[in-house]
């Protein structure tokens, strides 16, 4: 056994260039004390699926700086305006090598025992929840890098697999892991309590690789329709996460360690991205004072007012359908799952106001700034009880005279609950499956659902999991459209009309009118289409995975190019976009947007043949905007 962990160490170094455990102690870090001639399958597990929570650092860099950047979950600039930290991504790669080290040392000592005849009854099937989480492991580093290594643990110089090939393995070891998993198995309480997710239900286990069998082929639906259709129609046919109480998660804990929750920096600030905000303003018919108590009700605005227009201080050079305006109240409708996920500024006596920086008022003590022309005030703007999401990008001059957009106390925040470390870190939940089961049916794939039955229960798991189930049934019969052009009724296709608005000149005070068009997605259906179906499971899809699947809203609109994401502002020129530019920002393309991290140096620099071989699979520059094989929007 001394010798499986050695060997296993000594790969894992070759692989990622880092510094890693020459002994149990430092590989297998578990509350059961050991040496290592008594180490066991369920250690190694338990230390994968904990240590993949990622800890403060990593979940900083990764999660929040990276994913919910890209996903479109938060309001950030870093990889939607092309820009990418080698450093952040050098910890993340490190790190999943560790989590994907004990993982494959999970499998290897599994096969040990069995060859050895000194198993438990149970030790098959943990071997078999080790493939599964393994193949979660891969799926999340081959999604975010590209080509890697299927056996980079194997005591040897890996050769670097294309994304097909990784692909391929992953659908492979899921479909077999479940077929030699005997569900009739249990373990002992001791065992339980080192699986964080399911404590070795193995029945919830193999609902849980169905399901990820289900993610992984639709992955491949716009490059190998056929192989993704088989694939999926064989997971949907047999078990798959249905409810809550299925899902995968795992429960954070305060402090600093890999249970730590992944939204808990204080100077993140996890503002409101402006891509969640068109897509949930008005939608669902939903009036925002059905949402809130009577004393905010002053504050909402009417139907069809658009907000206060400042063009010099606000970026008009996107196509952010809501460029150029601050709204000055609340809006009139909104999909319910809004005051819930984030809380409106100047709302202080509500429990979820999150106040970090803690150190710092500015969040939650001042909700008033100026807009200025030089030295003077040209409007003083209370942005209590106000409901904006500003663009991302670069403002330039306008940015600099306007204290407004990007001040912390002046725009909804992510809520309490998901920054303080005391709820469950979701990576698969039940609405997933429903929402991939309606886009299969969308595709005419065989399936156990209609497309309207499981899109509608999608939604229902959704507010079920926020509490707001109340609002489902008046919510799916909605046919008004947010500011994307997409409705909740899956029967409502109509496309959108332009329509007039009424907005304030911020300059003059005046009241006028302007023609609002919806915008053009270019990557779907050439921008002729905002409403079909697709369009529908997608947007609901995304807003259900706020806020703990940011990298699976990345994943869908880098397959997809939906749901609509607005392009940074370009006041000034972006250096890392060059294709993005004042003549073309109304456009949507492939090239506008992230599309993978970059290797991190240290692989080329320790294994330059492995670099080399993923950048041949890769087809491409190692850049940020280089495509993955899956990735191919209409």
């Amino acid at each position: 056994m001394k010798n499986i962990i050695k060997r296993w160490t000594v790969a894992a170094t070759v692989l990622v260039g880092i510094s890693s455990c020459s002994d149990f102690e430092e590989i297998n870090v578990n509350p059961v004390a050991a040496n290592a001639d008594q180490v066991q399958v369920e250690y190694f597990i338990n230390n994968s699926i904990v240590s993949a929570q990622q800890d403060p650092h990593v979940s900083e860099r990764a999660f929040v700086l990276y994913w919910k950047a890209a996903g479109r979950q938060d309001r950030t600039n870093t990889l939607p305006i092309g820009s990418y930290n080698d450093g952040w991504s050098n910890d993340y790669f490190n790190s999943i090598s560790g989590w994907l080290n004990h993982a494959y040392t999970a499998i290897q000592i599994a096969d040990e025992k069995i060859e050895n005849g000194n198993i438990n009854e149970y030790t098959n099937n943990l071997k078999q929840v080790a493939r599964i989480w393994r193949v979660y492991l891969l799926s999340e580093m081959a999604d975010n890098f590209g080509p890697i290594a299927i056996n980079g643990f194997q005591g040897e110089n890996p050769d670097f697999n294309s994304v097909e090939e990784v692909y391929d393995f992953m659908l492979a070891e899921l479909k077999e892991a479940v077929a030699d998993m005997d569900e009739g198995v249990t373990v002992p309480s001791n065992v339980q309590d080192l699986d964080p997710a399911y404590g070795y239900n193995f029945n919830n286990w193999k609902k849980y690789a169905n399901s990820m069998r289900m993610r992984l082929a639709m992955r491949l639906s716009q490059v190998d329709e056929a192989k993704a259709q088989a694939e999926f129609e064989l997971a949907a046919s047999d078990e798959f996460i249905t409810n809550w109480d299925e899902s995968f998660k795992v429960a954070e804990r305060p402090g600093w360690d890999a249970l730590t929750g992944v939204m808990t920096r204080e100077w993140n600030h996890q503002y409101l991205s402006p891509t969640l905000n068109n897509l949930m303003i008005g939608l669902g018919g939903i009036s925002s004072e059905e949402l809130l108590p009577s004393d905010l009700h002053q504050y909402i605005k009417p139907e069809g007012y658009f907000g206060r227009k400042y063009e010099n201080h606000f970026t008009t050079l996107t196509n952010n359908p809501s460029a150029g305006y601050w709204f000055d109240g609340l809006h009139p409708e909104i999909d319910p799952r809004a005051y819930k996920a984030y809380i409106i500024p100047g709302w202080f006596d509500n429990p979820e106001m999150n106040r970090y920086p803690s150190w710092d008022l500015s969040a939650t003590g001042t909700t008033t700034r100026n807009l200025l022309d030089g030295d003077d005030v040209v409007e003083e703007i209370d942005a209590a009880f106000t409901w904006n999401a500003p663009s991302i990008g670069d403002w330039g001059e306008k940015g600099s005279r306007n204290q407004v957009y990007s001040w912390p106390g002046t725009l909804p925040r992510l809520a309490n609950k998901f920054r303080n470390s005391t709820s469950e870190r979701v990576f698969f939940g039940s609405w997933e499956s429903y929402f991939l089961i309606a886009e299969a049916a969308v595709r005419g794939w065989n399936v156990p659902h209609d497309g309207q039955i499981a899109y509608e229960e999608g939604i229902k798991q959704s507010f079920d999991y926020w509490n707001i189930s109340s609002y489902t049934e008046e919510y799916v019969a909605s046919e008004d459209y947010n500011r994307a052009g997409t409705s909740v009724s899956w029967s409502h296709t109509a496309e959108p009309m332009s329509k007039t608005v009424t907005y304030i000149n911020g300059y003059t005070g005046s009241e006028e009118t302007t023609t609002f068009s919806y915008p053009d997605n270019h990557l779907y259906q050439n921008g002729n289409v905002k409403n079909d179906h697709l369009t529908k499971i997608i947007t609901q899809k995304f807003i259900a995975q706020v806020p703990w699947l940011p990298l699976e809203t990345w994943n869908d609109h880098r397959r997809l190019g939906l749901p609509f994401f607005e392009n940074p502002a370009v006041e000034n020129s972006l250096p890392n976009l060059p294709a993005l530019g004042q003549n073309n920002y109304n456009e949507s393309r492939q090239e506008f947007f992230p599309q993978r991290l970059r290797y991190p140096g240290n692989l080329q620099n320790n294994v330059p043949e492995g670099y080399q071989q993923a950048i041949n699979h890769l087809g491409g520059d190692d850049s940020v905007l280089t495509p993955l094989w899956w990735a191919k929007p209409e």
